[in-house]
């Protein structure tokens, strides 16, 4: 198994920066991908941003241009940089890791951290 421990997530003003950090138990080179989802009060969960093992990466409309994935292989550490935030952006953002194995998904989640953007 995968443990995902989140952090950085908190209070900030509309056009403010945050950014996430998701710390994994092992190594995340291996990896088959991993992302970024956010979950907003009676709304569907939706991906915000994918990287792949080959760090390709993809992100929603919503936040193109806006929000980076990262990771550091070293740290076994993941990140998403968000810029010039909006109120929209609001919610509780999970870190998701995705192994395959005999063509089988598996799927990690973080605990979630508190994304409010308000002035």
């Amino acid at each position: 198994q995968v443990q995902l421990v989140e952090s950085g997530g908190g209070l900030v003003q509309p056009g403010g920066s945050l950014r996430l950090s998701c710390a994994a138990s092992r190594s995340i080179f291996s990896f088959y991908a991993m992302g970024w989802y956010r979950q907003a009060p009676g709304m569907e969960r939706e991906l915000v941003a994918l990287m792949t093992s080959g760090s390709s990466t993809n992100y929603a409309d919503s936040v193109q241009g806006r929000f980076t994935i990262s990771r550091d292989n070293y740290k076994n550490t993941a990140y998403l940089q968000m810029n010039s935030l909006k109120p929209e952006d609001t919610a509780v953002y999970y870190c998701n890791v995705r192994i395959v194995r005999d063509g089988v998904n598996y799927d990690y989640w973080g605990q979630g951290t508190q994304v409010t953007v308000s002035s």
